[in-house]
């Protein structure tokens, strides 16, 4: 089928006919996939104080580890994306790769205090790993589910942060230098199985398939309230298409800053509660609750964004990630108990609903066929934000304290709320607010 855009709709099979089970195979899977590999990027802060020991690391050691991590782990998924989407390699061939990489990451700070091996080990091949999870998982639901995009996102992303709740706990009160060899490997087998069990199973659908229990030019028309605020992208763009519309770099910019508060919120807040004199069942609950907040807003900003507008929710999450810094400082500073865990609340929901958001973006702006290589793209901001968030922020902190530092973070945060205002999608003439009546009305400007 072809609507008044020329975008063309393959209509007819369903995923049983395709992959002989339900599309809701293609949720679950990857939602226990991302929740195995959480534990690189929430479950650090939890562990490094007893990996400093073990190895004599030093805490900016151990955060540039973290910052590599996130290079490698953002960086791999546009070249990652293109391979995929040239046929070169497969949905399950980059899960069982990611499985390999990531079970490999623990392993090698398991066995070895060497820091050059733990960088080669944990921040390359853990965040290659990680990485290759992260973006089939998110994309592989995207294409099952181009008709209710935000909320499935959503609940697949939330799972990539309060998967790690329980090795948080583990790191706090269970890892010591006496055990830390088992506990790590035990994690490292623990996302091999789990990630290598759930991507054996992974399945791309064709090119521009749609479900065949809904008609697309129905869908995409003006009496589905879904489409008030996100109507779909007026045609496929491919990456060099899309860049020059000036959204994708505006996007990219965004999440540079974004992703770099985030993880600074999740590097650091740990350490910044021991400081603040509070008690380690504290200290584990505060990084508990912002990881399960953090996932869990993922989920509902996804289904929020499609009834208000992928745009307009992304802004007032970005507006309550930046307010979150400041409360979070003022918590701690004052030594608050109550205060500090509303605000490691607040901070989880606003430091990670974003991604999902980004994610339900893309392709409503660009379409689905290169989504892979779009979203890579704009995911590779956390090349830039990974080393603000981590590395840096260290050194921030050594050199302005931690009021500096959550100060600095609110503050960028902020600019980054600003920029999506910005924010409009190519094609469209229309104002955001107003609601086409037709597919017709639709058509590139």
């Amino acid at each position: 089928m072809t609507d008044s855009n020329g975008r063309v709709y393959r209509v007819g099979e369903t995923p049983e006919d395709l992959m002989g089970r339900s599309r809701a195979w293609m949720v679950f899977l990857p939602w226990l996939a991302m929740m195995a590999v959480s534990v690189f990027e929430y479950g650090w802060g939890a562990a490094e104080e007893t990996l400093e020991q073990v190895h004599g690391w030093s805490l900016n050691d151990a955060f540039w580890l973290a910052s590599v991590w996130a290079v490698f782990q953002a960086g791999v998924a546009f070249p990652a994306g293109r391979l995929r989407e040239k046929g070169i390699v497969t949905a399950r061939t980059a899960m069982v790769a990611g499985a390999i990489c990531s079970g490999a990451g623990y392993f090698t700070i398991a066995h070895s205090g060497n820091l050059v091996l733990a960088f080669i080990g944990y921040s390359v091949l853990g965040g290659i790993g990680a990485g290759l999870v992260y973006a089939t998982c998110i994309n592989m639901v995207g294409k099952w589910y181009p008709d209710k995009r935000g909320a499935r996102t959503g609940f697949v992303n939330g799972g990539f942060a309060y998967g790690t709740v329980p090795f948080i706990f583990v790191f706090s009160y269970v890892f010591t230098p006496d055990n830390f060899t088992l506990v790590l490997d035990l994690v490292g087998f623990y996302m091999l199985v789990v990630v290598g069990v759930s991507g054996l199973l992974f399945r791309d659908p064709p090119k521009n398939w749609w479900p065949a229990g809904v008609d697309p030019l129905t869908w995409n028309s003006g009496e589905n309230k879904t489409l008030a605020k996100n109507p779909p992208a007026v045609r496929q763009f491919t990456p060099m298409e899309a860049v020059r519309t000036g959204m994708l770099p505006l996007m990219w910019v965004c999440l540079v800053i974004i992703g770099g508060v985030s993880l600074f919120g999740i590097n650091f807040q740990v350490p910044f509660a021991k400081v603040s004199g509070f008690g380690p069942f504290i200290v584990a609950s505060s990084a508990g609750v912002l990881a399960v907040v953090n996932g869990v807003g993922r989920g509902l900003c996804g289904w929020l964004s499609d009834k208000l507008g992928r745009r307009q929710t992304l802004t007032l999450v970005l507006f309550v990630a930046a307010v979150a810094q400041f409360g979070v400082l003022y918590a701690g500073n004052t030594g608050n108990l109550w205060l500090f865990m509303v605000f490691a609340f607040i901070n989880g929901f606003g430091g990670g609903a974003f991604y999902p958001l980004f994610a339900a973006l893309v392709p409503d702006y660009f379409g689905e066929n290169n989504n892979a290589s779009n979203y890579g793209l704009v995911y590779s901001a956390k090349l830039v934000g990974g080393i603000g968030g981590g590395g840096l922020a260290a050194g921030v902190v050594t050199a302005w304290g931690y009021t500096g530092a959550y100060v600095l973070a609110g503050c960028i945060a902020l600019v980054s709320a600003v920029l999506t205002l910005f924010l409009k999608q190519p094609g469209h003439a229309r104002n955001a607010d107003t609601r086409p009546s037709t597919v017709g009305e639709l058509a590139v400007s």
